[in-house]
Formats: structure tokens, sequence, C-alpha cells
């Protein structure tokens, strides 16, 4: 208990809730001693007066909030139900984290859902890892007893326990998936596969849809997998626990059978499974009780051919199979056989001879059934020595036939699993340890509990009794033993409820002797236990209930449960009576007879028994509760003598709805499974303990001093003190000395590392005596061998020179004679024909002399005919050419003037609107001009009628005056009026001149606004116009992007099938090694002499099948190709000359065909017509390639026209109609381009008929025979010539044997320079099968040679350059690169297919190259990057070192050096970087190449840190912050940042940035949610859990903060990843781009003497 004073003002407490258990307070008043109430405040508001009678009744102290979501529940400061209950929903709610560690035990909740968290990337981050170092995962308990196994020797057993539906079987599933994985053989059927396979079978067979769980497991079971010497699985045993087989005639509401019935009916319609007869499970009664016939989300189709899956590749044949399902079908049928009854009161039973289901199920068991129906009946006696026969009532033969069912299947099952562990024997060899994985059923309690629950909770108390006697019992009992100090620990004990069970008089033994009674009965079998143990010994763990005499409830550990004992007789029997099974034994099919004639040879611990009437033979131990058991029994003295590893299965709530918690539910199953008590032990115990010899022997080299076994507890208690500083962290007892967690790996770190020291010693002298001896060795065998060879060679020589003089004299000989008879009979042939030819001529001359006279005149007439006729024949084309150009000219003329009309259109009709308003104000502004101008126009029209009105009032006043002068004034009045008059005029004059001003500054007021509304329109259309063209390039750039990335895509998947492809041939090239060591293992066969070891020969050329699987050409070839002609004619010169005209008119009339020409006029020519034809067809070949030259010129120029209208187009405006426009013209183009290769393919037709016209008559081409193009091979120069017969000898001191230094020195791509050159001269000569077989012969040598080198690097990066650089020179050669080339002659040969064939070996070269670095690279990334201490000091001892954190006898690392560091990494990539460099590869592809190193590099780094709790820190951080630096500066010196490695790198540095950023205000989460772009909202909610400070100036992330962040999380976008961890295997698709190679001469390449090729001479 707390002390008092932390019960303050301010101070979270629980108290309890009858909903949540526990809520949490907080307090308002200070606790005072003595006071009987605590005034709180809820979590919702309220206020409320807790009763304290005494300090004990204190209510509990809650955590403070920096230790919400620990994943370890011993490191609460507060250790009690409601903070580990609370610390249990933060984990599974907030962090969705299902996983918690509760010291020793882990604790599991199911989520009800699919989690990312099980990949194979996952088992890769968690296999070598500390249990303490990782987060909480069921992978961490596996590897912990995998490692422990293998270091220790001793066997281990992982025990999962919890309710139904817990998830125990999907936890057993995962575990055995990673032992398969990390202990996994190299055979493709191995064992780890097996056991995978085993879990489907058991599940279709075992597993069933209860209440509570839709995939239960209805027996238990416990799976030993073994390992070898080496950690590997060589075998497994299983071993199952008490099918319930009540399921199979019984189905309580909403649940279903076994899984395997239904998937039989899903699949009736299959043509295999229709003799079986089945029909909808609703139509069966042993299938159709439960009501529910479907499970939501599964698909038992699917699930049965999984099921199959599973079974072949266990072994089991698919005849078998159908036995097998054949009788499960048969039971399904039994169920449905239909039993009446007769007789006066109904007493007697039958079944209907008719009957259909009987029928079918005696078809499919291949039984009798009239037998059948008879004994499922009737029964038979033995009265006084004799046989009676008694009919049986309805009821009882109900009985009888469920019985059977259930017998069948409980055979059936164990069959299965007997064939099972027959397929998972180990076949390698003895186990060395294993690892047990138990998955037995939960604790259950449902409204009825009968026999199978009783037999489940009595297994389910013995589990718990090893659980509490290992974890709590045995500790503390190992504690008083030792002597050491330790206070006492009190725990619950079940040992009385065990004993109530199986104990003497208890309730299995009265069950059995009631059994035995001749009229036992399950209501006597009750009043027993109510005598024995209610009313005699009253037991504190049995009651009566108040409502029942036929029912009794047992105080189990978990629960308290009432049993009902309707059918527990029955079922503890399992009775079948023996006629029944005597008719099975006689059945005709196989696998039937054998389930039941090996019943009489079955174990005492087999279900069920056979009941005949013979009493004697029923006895105790047949009963089905004797033999639970005896095989509990069993179980528990196996795990007693392994190390346990225990997972604890929590059910959070009861509705299967995925992440929902439900606090009673919960704590009801953690008071249950003891989770509380194992973190009172588990917090102030030693874990690790070891007696003082066995500690002795296995660190005696840490021992100083004298060392002698009989004082090895003295030794211990010298040498701990001066290892572990600390005397806190281990105990001395009396036989064996205790430590703390983490003090064993202390030790085994340094023992390691002494271990190493001593190892390298030991290495340095072993090595160098081996070197010493195989030198010798060597020199011997070397001195030998040129002995032999040396002799052997002047043998050869000597011999080669007698063949050469007589082969000399017999081919002068020959020769001579094949000349004179050459003469002979040309002279004979000429003289022949120049008799008939003379003869032919004087013939022709005389009918040419009669006919001249009257030729001359037709020659006349027709002559000028013709010139007529060709007149108007050249007038009329000329026409008919003018008229086409002149209408191509106006159809562009109209195509020009169309689109300008559209695009004047459109925007007329975009901005039809605002033309209207311009216009509008346009005339308003224009009418006000015309308003003003004719104001002006008044104003002027006024001013001059008051100038001349003014100038009339002046002239009469002048005249007045001068009058007055004259005469004298009439008076004053007159002028007076006149003055006022003209003032009046005067000022309205000024009125109106004012008033016009105010009119004309109104209206340019108004103009001004016009004009400024105007601007404003211009300036909004303008904007539209804008952001319409921004539209468009967003939209092509998105469509641009999604090309890209389809393209990549592909590429990725083509190379990863490439990658497929080179594994599987070097598993077929292992497969033939072995076959051939097989074969000789046999009998020893001497080996021929003359037999080649090279890898092929140059005159067997490769078949493009065999070089290029995946790139076979999806266009067959209409035409025969002509280097198929060629090589016939090349290789088989004697067919050449037995080719008849017939076969070559026959092959002319196929390709006529192909061509669409006429057969009739083809066959009517003769020789002559046909020559004629020929220099036609030349003639025309000619002219169509230069007018399809011109064309297809054209066309480019002008779709570079319209490439560049397109432009201007879509920046001057958006129109939709313009783009129209373009768009019909490029779809124009498009078919003109169709229609040229239409023609292009018309013309290679065409070349292929000259061909074939020049086969069948080679004296036409005499006429072409000085034409350049086939002058042309002859003018190149600067060729290799290798003979024939040296071919062989160039591949193999070029490629196949040359040394490794030899290589290294030579210039980039000598090797496949030289090949090319001597290709090329072979095609120059025009032997083209010859330089076709060499090119194939180089190709598979190259291809032999990189798998020569499967690990040196720079091999690998020798060959990669020199397969580059022969596909380039290929390439460039290439008819379709030389197309438009003057200066080089392309290859006569067909090189496409070796072509393709090199591109994908350069892509293996490439991938082979990564291959070993990375493999280098795999086991220093983590140490490096994230362990290693660059920054020294800055860490301290906070981190574990990783040698320490390794798997014993797994670990790869070389021994010799120390820890891994940057260094090492950059050494790698440095050995890399300067291969590439050496054979002067493309930079582009050394950017791919470390980009995709960089990328595994940060994923490995990243998943470690993700997953280990100890690097989430600040000072961790700026380690691993620098240590990226490092590779950063490194990458960006060499120029390698432009392909994207440094960019890669990017989620690894958001990570270590958020270790070492602010994460308490809101401005903090704010920042790293716009800083970590890279990272996906569970990376970044990770990394903040993890955080874990290493210094008391640092603090953990609150869950407030976490909160926050993920609240402002969901406002970004999802563009993120949505995994946690990243994928390590990720592969980026390398892309070779194309560059021509300089042109190749001999006289350029240096080939140094080391080669042995002298004998190749220049062309």
């Amino acid at each position: 208990m707390a002390t008092l004073e932390l019960y303050s003002k301010g101070a979270n407490v629980w108290v309890p809730d009858p909903d949540a258990v526990w809520v949490s307070a907080q307090l308002l008043q200070d606790y005072r001693s003595g006071e009987k109430h605590l005034l709180l405040q809820l979590s919702n508001g309220n206020e409320v007066h807790y009763p304290v009678g005494s300090p004990s009744d204190l209510p509990p102290l809650g955590n403070p909030d920096i230790l919400e979501g620990e994943n370890d529940l011993t490191a609460l400061s507060f250790l009690h139900e409601p903070a580990v209950l609370h610390n249990l929903r933060v984990r599974f709610l907030d962090y969705s984290s299902i996983y918690t560690y509760c010291g020793i035990v882990l604790v599991a909740i199911n989520p009800y859902d699919q989690l990312p968290i099980y990949g194979e990337e996952v088992i890769d981050a968690y296999s070598g890892q500390d249990m303490a170092d990782m987060e909480p995962h069921i992978f961490s308990v596996a590897e912990e007893a995998y490692r422990t196994m293998i270091r220790e020797e001793k066997n281990q057993s992982i025990i999962i326990s919890g309710e139904s539906g817990s998830g125990k079987t999907v936890s057993a599933k995962f575990t055995m998936r990673y032992f398969a994985v990390v202990g996994g053989a190299a055979q493709q059927t191995s064992v780890e596969e097996r056991v995978l396979a085993s879990n489907p079978i058991m599940e279709s067979i075992g597993n069933a849809k209860t209440t509570r769980n839709d995939n239960s497991s209805r027996f238990g079971k416990y799976i030993e997998i073994g390992f070898g010497r080496k950690g590997d699985i060589i075998g497994a045993n299983m071993r199952t626990y008490l099918l319930e087989k009540s399921r199979v005639v019984f189905q309580a509401s909403t649940e279903r059978n076994y899984h395997i019935f239904y998937q039989l009916c899903a699949s009736r319609e299959l043509p295999e499974m229709r003799s079986l007869k089945l029909d909808a499970p609703e139509n069966f009664r042993y299938t159709n009780q439960g009501g529910e016939m479907q499970i939501p989300g599964t698909d038992d189709l699917s699930d049965l051919e999984r099921t199959r899956n599973a079974f072949t590749i266990l072994g089991v044949q698919p005849d078998q199979q159908m036995e097998l399902f054949r009788i499960l079908s048969a039971v399904l049928h039994l169920g449905n056989v239909n039993i009446q009854a007769s007789g006066r009161s109904s007493d007697r039973g039958y079944i209907d001879a008719e009957d259909r289901s009987l029928a079918v199920f005696s078809k499919l068991l291949g039984v009798e059934g009239s037998q059948m129906a008879h004994w499922l009946c009737h029964r038979r006696f033995a009265v006084g020595g004799e046989m009676l026969v008694k009919p049986m009532t309805g009821q009882q033969a109900v009985e009888a036939r469920d019985a059977l069912a259930k017998h069948i299947y409980g055979q059936l099952f164990a069959w299965t699993v007997q064939r099972l562990n027959s397929a998972l024997r180990a076949q390698q060899g003895r186990t060395k340890s294993f690892v047990g994985v138990l998955d037995i059923y939960g604790f259950e309690t449902f409204e009825r509990n009968s026999f199978e629950q009783f037999c489940i909770n009595y297994a389910n108390e013995k589990l718990q009794q090893q659980f509490n006697r290992h974890v709590f019992h045995l500790e503390q009992e190992e504690y008083v033993r030792e002597e050491l100090a330790w206070s006492r620990i009190e725990f619950s004990d079940n040992q009385q409820c065990i004993d109530l069970i199986e104990g003497q008089l208890g309730m299995f033994d009265l069950l059995d002797e009631e059994c035995r009674m001749p009229k036992g009965s399950d209501e006597s079998w009750v009043r027993k236990l109510y005598d024995q143990h209610l009313n005699s010994k009253p037991h504190p763990h049995f009651r009566k209930p108040r409502m029942s005499n036929s029912a009794f409830i047992v105080l189990h550990f978990a629960d308290t449960v009432q049993y009902e004992c309707d059918g527990f007789l029955d079922k503890n029997r399992d009775t079948v009576f023996e006629e029944l099974i005597n008719i099975l034994k006689a059945s005709q099919s196989e696998l039937v007879a054998e389930l039941f004639q090996q019943q009489r040879n079955a174990s005492p611990v087999a279900n069920g028994s056979i009941r005949s009437g013979k009493r004697a033979t029923r006895e105790h131990k047949l009963t089905v509760g004797f033999q639970f058991r005896q095989s509990l029994q069993m179980l528990m003295e196996t795990l007693n003598s392994t190390t346990p590893h225990y997972v604890r299965c929590i059910k959070p709530n009861d509705l299967k709805e995925p992440f929902l918690f439900d606090p009673k539910r919960t704590v009801q199953q953690l008071r249950a499974c003891g989770v509380l008590e194992t973190i009172r032990i588990s917090a102030a115990g030693y874990p690790s303990r070891w007696t003082y010899e066995e500690f002795f022997s296995r660190y005696r080299i840490l021992l100083r001093g004298p060392q002698s076994q009989d004082q090895a507890q003295a030794s211990c208690r010298r040498a701990l003190p001066q290892l572990i500083p600390d005397p806190d962290q281990y105990c001395f007892g009396k036989t064996k000395v205790f430590f703390r967690a983490g003090q064993v790996a202390l030790l085994e770190r340094l023992r390691a590392e002494r271990l190493r020291v001593a190892a390298v010693i030991i290495q340095s002298q072993v090595r160098g005596w081996l070197a010493r001896i195989r030198y010798t060795r060597i020199l011997w065998a070397t001195l030998t061998i040129q002995r032999y060879s040396r002799g052997a060679l002047a043998r050869r020589l000597a011999l080669i020179l007698r063949y050469t003089r007589a082969a000399l004299v017999i081919q002068k000989t020959y020769r001579m004679m094949v000349v004179r008879q050459l003469f002979f009979m040309i002279r004979h042939a000429t003289v022949t024909i120049q008799a008939f030819t003379r003869g032919m001529l004087e013939r022709r001359r005389y009918r040419l002399l009669v006919a001249e006279r009257a030729a001359v005149l037709l020659q006349a007439t027709v002559r000028g005919w013709l010139a007529r006729q060709a007149y108007r024949r050249v007038r009329a084309a000329v026409v008919f050419m003018q008229c086409c150009i002149r209408r191509k000219a106006a159809r562009r003329q109209l195509l020009k003037l169309k689109s300008e009309a559209r695009s004047v259109e459109r925007y007329r009709e975009l901005n039809k609107g605002m033309e209207v308003k311009l216009m509008q104000l346009q005339l308003k502004a224009d009418q006000e001009a015309r308003e003003s101008a004719a104001l002006r126009e008044t104003l002027m029209a006024e001013r001059e009628a008051s100038s001349t009105e003014l100038a009339a009032l002046r002239a009469t006043i002048q005249k007045l005056e001068s009058q007055l002068q004259e005469k004298p004034p009439p008076g004053p009045v007159i002028s007076e009026k006149e003055a006022e008059e003209r003032r009046r005029a005067e000022e309205k004059a000024a009125q109106e001149i004012l008033q016009l001003k105010e009119e004309l500054q109104a209206l340019q007021k108004e103009r001004d606004s016009f004009c400024k509304e105007r601007d404003d329109l211009s300036a909004s259309l303008l904007e539209q116009e804008e952001k319409q063209e921004e539209c468009v390039h967003q939209a092509v750039s998105q469509v641009t992007s999604a090309l890209r990335a389809e393209v990549d895509e592909e590429r990725r998947k083509y190379q990863g099938l490439l990658r497929e492809f080179t594994r599987l041939e070097q598993r077929y090239d292992n497969l033939r090694e072995m076959s051939l060591l097989t074969e000789r293992t046999k009998g020893h066969r001497r080996t021929d002499s003359t037999q080649s070891l090279e890898p092929l020969s140059p005159s067997t050329p490769l078949s493009p099948q065999s070089l290029t699987p995946l790139s076979i050409s999806p266009f067959p070839s209409a035409v025969p190709s002509p280097e198929e002609v060629r090589r016939i004619s090349v290789t088989s010169p004697s067919a050449e000359k037995r080719v008849s005209m017939w076969s070559s008119e026959a092959s002319m009339e196929q390709l006529m065909e192909k061509m669409d020409v006429a057969k009739d006029p083809s066959v009517k020519m003769k020789g002559e017509d046909l020559a004629h034809a020929y220099d036609a067809v030349r003639v025309a070949n000619k002219f169509l390639e230069s007018q399809l030259r011109n064309q297809c010129s054209q066309w480019e120029k002008e779709l570079e026209t319209l490439r560049s209208q397109l432009a201007q187009a879509v920046s001057v405006s958006s129109s939709a109609a313009q783009r129209q426009d373009i768009q019909e013209l490029l779809e124009a183009r498009e078919r003109e381009c169709v229609r040229l290769r239409r023609e292009l393919k018309e013309l290679r037709n065409t070349v292929s008929l000259r061909r074939l016209l020049t086969q069948v008559f080679p004296s036409a081409l005499a006429t072409e025979t000085s034409s350049p193009a086939q002058s042309k091979p002859a003018a190149v120069t600067g060729l290799l010539e290798c003979r024939k017969r040296d071919e062989t000898k160039l591949i193999k001191n070029l490629v196949t044997d040359i040394r490794v230094d030899s290589a290294l020195s030579l210039a980039p791509g000598l090797p496949a320079s030289v090949l090319f050159l001597c290709v090329r001269q072979a095609d120059c000569s025009g032997d083209q099968a010859r330089a076709r077989s060499l090119c194939s012969a180089a190709v598979t040598a190259m291809k032999a040679a990189l798998k020569k080198h499967v690990s040196d690097i720079d091999m690998a990066a020798l060959w990669l350059k020199n397969i580059c650089l022969f596909h380039d020179l290929l390439t460039q050669h290439s008819p379709k690169q030389t197309l438009d080339s003057d200066t080089l002659v392309p290859l006569s040969a067909d090189m496409n297919d070796l072509i393709r064939t090199l591109s994908d070996l350069s892509i293996q070269a490439y991938q082979q190259l990564l291959s070993i670095t990375e493999t280098r690279l795999q086991n220093i990334i983590v140490p490096a990057l994230l362990e290693s201490e660059t920054i020294q000091g800055l860490s301290g001892s906070a981190v574990k070192l990783a040698v320490s954190r390794k798997r014993a006898g797994s670990d790869p690392r070389t021994v010799g050096g120390e820890a891994p560091t940057m260094a090492s990494v950059l050494r790698e990539l440095g050995a890399l970087h300067t291969a590439l460099t050496q054979q002067a590869l493309p930079k582009t592809l050394m950017e791919q190449a470390f980009h995709q190193l960089t990328y595994l590099i940060c994923a490995s780094a990243f998943n470690s840190l993700l997953l280990r709790k100890d690097m989430c820190s600040w000072s961790r951080g700026l380690q691993i912050r620098y240590n990226v630096s490092v590779l950063e500066e490194w990458l960006r010196g060499r120029g390698l940042q432009a392909g994207g490695a440094v960019a890669t790198l990017e989620p690894l540095i958001q990570a270590v940035q958020l270790l070492q950023v602010g994460k308490k205000t809101e401005a903090d989460a704010q920042g790293i949610v716009r800083t970590c772009s890279a990272l996906s909202s569970q990376q970044i909610v990770k990394i903040l859990t993890l955080y874990t400070p290493h210094s008391d100036l640092d603090e953990r992330v609150t869950l407030n903060f976490i909160r926050s962040v993920q609240g402002l999380l969901k406002g970004r976008s999802n563009s993120q990843p949505s995994q946690l961890l990243m994928d390590v295997r990720r592969v980026f698709p390398v892309i070779f781009l194309y560059s021509p190679p300089p042109v190749l001469s001999a006289e350029q390449l240096v080939i140094p003497d080391s080669l042995k090729i002298s004998f190749l001479r220049k062309a």
C-alpha cells in the first residue's frame, strides 16, 4: 500500500464502478489520518464522497500520465488491477497495440480484425533480436523460445491459453509460421511447409462455429516442432486431446458442425464430388440443427480447395482424399437414415428397406445395407452362454446410429492425425531439440454445461496449476531452498479443485465406478457426489444447486460452473456395438477397413470403446475420462520437462466487434489467468539462475586465477563482483547463483568477446598451416600436370604434322581430278551449245529477212499510234497530278480556314455575353457622344445667336449713341430697359454654359467608369484563360506521371519474373548436378578423353527459346526468314544441290499466297518471263523505297509542325474547338503512319520475294553484283578473323577460363569488343550461320561466367560491362539502327533474339551485383547505423551492444573485427563504386544501383527503429542522424545524389528528426505533422509511443500530445503508405539507356598476350 502522503489534493485514484469496473477520480482535498470519507471528483465532473474505514480501504493510486501505454506492465509505478486494466485499454484502443508484456507472460488481446503486423518484413525485423529490445509481439516470444533452445540446448514450450474466441488458434498459427521462416530448409517440399499445411486440415476437421467463436478448436493439440543441430526444422509431431465428437450429431442454436461437412456440401457441384450424392447443408440432420449454414466472410468452397492442397503437400494421394471425403459424406447420409417405430406400444425400431440415405451410406462405405439396417435396430446379448438378439426401441436405435457416426468420425480424425505425423516425421536425422506449441481449448461456461465442458475445464485447471507452480510456487520455493533473503508471496493454489476431480473417490473415480455398474445412471452418480463431497466430507469447491437434483456446481479457478449430469455416463462410456464395427471391418473400401482393423492394436489412449455381448470386455481404461486423464498427465510431464513460455489471450468483447473493449469481460479473464500475480513477482525476482557447476562450465573463460571444478562456487563468488559491479543485480544461493533481468546477456557478451579474441589467434595459426600445406600440394600438382601436358602436346603436334602432310597429298590429287572433270564437262557443253546456237541464229536471221519488209510498214504505223497514245497518257497524268496537287492544297487551305473559323466562333461563343454587354456599352457611349455633340452644337448656335444679338445690340447702341449725339436724349427710361434686358440675356447665357459644363463632366465620369469596367472584363478573361491553360498542363502532367508509373510497374514485374527465372534456372542446375552425383554413386564410369567439359561449342547455336524464355516476340513472321534458308544452305551444302525446281516453285507459291498474288499467271511463267518480272520488281522496289523515305521525312516534318502548332495553341488559347481540330489532325497523321507501316510491310514481303527469286534464278543477279549495296560488306575493315576450329579456344581463353587477375587488368569491355569483331568478320564473309553460332556461344559463355563468379563483385561488374557493350554493339549494327546511317553496315544475320537475350542477361548481372552487396550489408546495417556510437560518450551505457542481442550460433558476422560501424558500410559501398567505376559503366546505372542500396539501408534501419524501444531516444536519434549524414556526404562526394539515392533516406531522416524535436506543445505537434511528410500516421504515432528518455532531463511523450498529433494527422492527405514497416524486399526496376558506342576497329584494341588469342588475324 502506498504511503498516506501521496493522497494529497490533485492526486488520481481509482474507484470501483458497476459498469466500467474501475473509473478514474481526482482528490479535491488532502487525506488526513482518521477521516472517514474522501472528497473525489469523477471523470464526468460529479463529486462523490468515498467511504474510508481504515487506511487499508483507501482507493488505489493512479500512475502518472507519462507511464500510460507502457509495453510492459511490470514497469508501472503502481501495480494493481485498475492500473493493468487501464494500461491494456490505452494500448488497445489508443495505440492499436494488441500485445503487452507482463513479465514472462505475453498478453494478447483479440482485435477481431486483420492487422498488417505479421508480414515477412516483421519476421525479418524480429529474427535474432532480444525480447527486451523489441515491441511486444507473438514473434518475440517465438524468437525467445527459439534462441533459448539453440543456446541452452533445452526443449521449449509455448503455452497459449485463454477463453474460446480469444485468438489462441491464430496465435499458434503465427508462431508455427515464424518457426517455419527462421528455421526453414532449402528443399521444395520441406518440413516447414508441411507443418504450415497441417493447419488448414486440422481446422477443417477439428474446428467449428460456436456461440463465442466462428473458428473454435473443438480439440486440443500439442505440436512438437523438431530442430536439428543447425537450427533448421527437420520434423514435427502432433498430439490431440479430447475431440468433441458429440458435435457430429448435435449442435446448439446458432452453432455449426465441423467445417469439413459444410465444405463438402458447398463443393457438391464439382465433377469429382457428384458421386457423393451430397445436397445443401439444410437437408442434412447433422448440419442443420444450429440453423447457421454460413459464416460471414468465409467461403467454404475455397476452404475445401485449400484443404485439398494441404493434403497434397502432406503426401495424401487424390484417391485417398476421395476415400476420406466418401467417409465424411457417409456420416452425413447416416444422420438422415429414418428409424421408425413399430409394434403395439411402438417399442421396436426398424428401417425401411427402400431408405435412400441408408443405401447411399452403404454404397459409399462399401458395406451391406441390409446388415447395417438390421444391426442398427437390434442388439445381441450373452445369457447363460447363449447369444440372444433383441430388438431396440426407436430411441435406442437413434442413439446407436449417432454413436456409430461419432465413432466413425473419431476414427477418421485419429487416422488423419496419424497420417499428418507420418508426413511430418523427421527424415533427415535425429531431432536434437524441439519447441512445443500448445493450442488447447480455453475455459468454457455455457447456459448448459455437460461432460465436454467438464473435461475442458479440468484440463484448464491442470494448466493453471502448472502456470501457478512455475511462476509463483516454484519461484518462491526456489528462493527459500537457496536461503535467499526473500519475502514469501501468497498465491491461490487450485490443488484442492484438482483433487476434487481426479483424486481418490473424486468425481472421475465415482463416474468410472458408476459406468461399470450394470444399471448405472446419471442420477445415481449425482447422488453419490452429493453423499461423498457434500454430506460426509464437505468439499469447499463443490456445491449443490438449490432448485435442481440432477446438477452440481464446481468452484473452478476461473469461475463457478454448474454442470447438468444428463449424458455424463454415455459420453464417458462412448460405446458402439461390436456388430456394427464388424460390418465396417468387412468393407470393400480399403480406408474404412483400415480404420477399424487398427482399432484392436490402438493404444489405450485412443478415444472410444467397443461394446459387445460379453461384459468382460468393458474395461476401466477404455472410459473417456480415464483416457483423457492419461493423455493430460503425459502433456503435463512434457510441459514440466521443457522451459515454458506463456501467452495469455484475452477476449475483449462477446460481440466479436473490432477494437471494442469490454472492461468487465477483460478483468474477469485477467483475474482468472493470473496476470496480476505475475506482475508482483516479476518486478522483484531473479528470473535467471545457474548452478555453480553450470555457471563455471559456461563462463570459466571469464574467471581468473586457479580454476577447478571442485571449487566452482568459490571461483564464482570471487569473479562475479568483478564482472558485475552492482551487487544488487545478482545473489548467491546454496547451490545456484541468481541474476536479475539482463545480466545473463551481459555475461554472454563478455563471453563472446573473449571467445572472439581466442578464435582470432587459433584461426590465424590454423589458416597459416593450411595455406602452407595447400601451397605444397598445389606446387607438386602443377609440376605433374605440366609434365604430362607438355608430353601430350608434343605427341599431338607430331600427329597433326603427319595428318597435315597426308592431307596435302590427298587434296592435291583430288583437286586435280575435280578440275579435269569440270574442264571436260564444260568443253562438251560449250560445243553443244555453240552448235544449237548457230543453227537457231541462222533460222532466226532468215525469218527476219522475210518479215523485215512487212515489219517496216507496220512499225511506222504502230509507232505513230503509240506515240499519240503515250502523249495522251502523259497529258492525262499531268492533268490528274495537277488536280491532285490543287485538291490537296485546297483541302489544306480548307482545314486551315475551318480551324480559324472554329476558333473565332468558339471565342465568340465563350465571350458572347461580354460582346453584347460591350456593344451595349459602346452604343450607350456613342449615344452619349452624339447627345454631347448635339448639345455642343446647340451651345454654339446659342453662342452665335447671342453674339449676333449682342453685335446687333451694340450696333443699335452705337446707332442710338450717334443719334443721341446728334439729337438730345429723349429720356432715361429707354436705356434702363435695354440695359436690364441685356443683363438678363447675359445671365441666362452664363447659366446655360454652366449647365452644359456640368453635363459634360458627368458624361466624362460615366465614360471613365465604362472604360474601367471594360478593362476589368478583359483582365477576368485573361485570368480565366490562364486558369484553363494551367488545368490543361496539370492534366497532361498527371497523365504523363500515370503512364510513367505504369511503365515502371511493368518493368519491375518483368525484371521480377526474370529474377524468378534465374532462380529457377539455378535450382534446375543444382538438381541436375545432384542427379548426376546420384548416378555416379551407383557406378563409376570412365569418361571419354575426347569429351569436352566446356559449356557449349560454337558450332551448336543456341535456340532463342533457351535464351529468352520471357522475350518471345508476339509478332510471328508470315514469310520464312532468309536466315533459315541461309542456315540450311550453310549447314548442309549437299542438300542445296539436290533442291529441285519443284520445291522452289512450291515455296514461291506459298509466298505468293501470303502476298495475295494469283497463282494461275505465276504457274504459266517461264524462266525468261520470271527474269523480266524480277527486274521489274527490283526497279519497283527501289522506287517504292525512295518514295517511302520521302513520305516518312515529309510526315515527320508535318508532325513537328503540328506539335509546334499544338504548343502555340495551348499557350495562346485553351479553346476546346482548337484542341479538337488538333486532335483530329493527329489522328489523321496516325492513320497515315499506320498506312505507311502497312506499305513498309508489303515492301518487306516484296524484298522477301526478291530473295526467293534470287535463289531460284541466281543468274538474274549478275547485273547487280557490282552495285554499291552488294559491294558494301567488302569495304568493312578493321575486323578480327577467327577460324572455325579456333572458336572454342577463343571462347575458352576470353570468357570461360579467364583468370580473375587477368580479367580485372583488361581494358573495360575488351572481351566483348574482340568477340563482336570476330562475329562481324564472320558475317561480312557471308557465313551468317557461323556468325550467329559464334554469337550464341559467346552469350552462353558469358552467362556461365556470371554464374561462376556468383560472389565476386569485381567479376560481376566486369561481365555486366561486357554484356552491356556486346548488346549495344549488336543493336548499333542491326538493320533497324543502320537504316538512316550511311557509315555503318548492318549485320546480315538476324540477331534480334540474341539482343533480347543479352538484355535479359544484363538485368541478371545487375541483380547479381546488387545481391552480392546486399548480402554483405544485411548484417551490418542495423549495428552500424543504429547501434554504433560514432559520437563517443553521448549515449552512455543506456543502449545495449549488438553482440549481446544476436542468437547464439546464428550470427553470420566474420570473426576478427570489432562491432560494425559506418566505416564498414561505406567500405562495402566503396567496393561496389570502385568496381563500377573501373569498368566505366554509365553514371545512370551507378545511380540506380545506389538508389536500390540506400533504400535497403533505410528500410532495414527504419524497421528496426520502429520495433526497438531502446533506439527511440534523443541521444540515440542524434547518433543515428550523424551516421546518416556521413552516408549522405559519401554519396554526394561521388555525385550519386542525382539518381534519388539521398532522397531515399528521407523516411529515416525524418524519423530521427522526430526523436530530436520538442514534443510538448500544440506548436510542436503542428511542426511534427508539417515536417514528417514522408512518414505515415501509423509510423509517427509508433515512434512517439516508443520514445523512451535515457536521462532525467528528458521526459516521455504524453498520451494527450499523441492524441493531438493523431487529430492533426487525420486532416493530412493519404498519399503516405498505409503499412507500418517499409518493404525491405522492394526492388526498383533498372533501365539501361542505349548509347551508341564508338565505331570499333582492331587497330584500336590492345590485346595482352596473357589472353592467348594470338591465333586471331586482322581482316
